[in-house]
């Protein structure tokens, strides 16, 4: 394996289920509040299509709402997930500083490539101090195809990787390893499919198993 290894952010190192719903609800609750929503939150249908960028969260559950409209939702809802981040309400997954720190040590180069927008990766980094281990931060906001294939290449092409793995949950993770001729690894966590995760070269269901894919000459004794 390379030196290098780029991370998804939402469903592999961020607990995101742990303030999405307190996000989606409280979102909801303020459309009802505007007359602008009768029906119950649309949880169970944001869990299937989670992981999406968000233009396109909101043009699948409010799609008879007018540009305008969607764009105040999303900006709601952001101020309701920054919230809930410095409030303390998320959590990383079991092991990520640990493993950050392991791979930092092993001198590998860490990146981010997340469909989440840029003050929301943010403070995610900033309030888990992840930046002592992450080389740079990339978002889908930077790429106008909003497409994670392109945005792993745009890492790749700055910082002149030839080898590396990409480490996420979700199809659009593995379809932007293959399609950069890079190594996959899915993480069966939250809301990982499996379906989605035959797609990836390899499954781990604890960061810490990263370890045991590295190259034999630098796993631990």
């Amino acid at each position: 394996m390379s030196k290098s290894i780029i991370f998804d952010m939402d469903g592999t190192l961020f607990q995101t289920d742990l303030i999405l719903e307190y996000a989606l609800e409280d979102t909801f609750k303020h459309l009802r509040s505007m007359d602008k929503w009768n029906d119950p939150t649309p949880l169970q249908q944001y869990r299937e299509i989670m992981g999406v960028p968000l233009p396109q969260v909101w043009e699948t559950l409010l799609p008879n709402y007018s540009t305008k409209d969607r764009e105040y939702v999303d900006s709601y809802f952001l101020k309701e997930l920054l919230e809930n981040i410095c409030d303390g309400n998320g959590s990383l997954y079991p092991n990520t500083k640990e493993i950050l720190s392991y791979l930092h040590e092993k001198h590998y180069a860490i990146y981010i490539a997340s469909n989440g927008l840029t003050v929301y990766l943010e403070a995610i980094i900033s309030h888990y101090q992840l930046d002592q281990w992450i080389t740079e931060t990339f978002s889908i906001q930077q790429i106008d195809s909003l497409n994670k294939t392109d945005l792993v290449k745009r890492i790749i092409e700055k910082y002149g990787i030839t080898n590396a793995a990409v480490v996420g949950d979700r199809l659009s993770d593995f379809n932007a390893a293959r399609d950069n001729g890079l190594l996959s690894i899915g993480c069966n966590f939250d809301y990982a499919k499996e379906d989605e995760l035959s797609h990836a070269h390899y499954v781990i269901d604890d960061l810490m198993e990263l370890k045991e894919l590295l190259s034999p000459n630098e796993r631990e004794d």
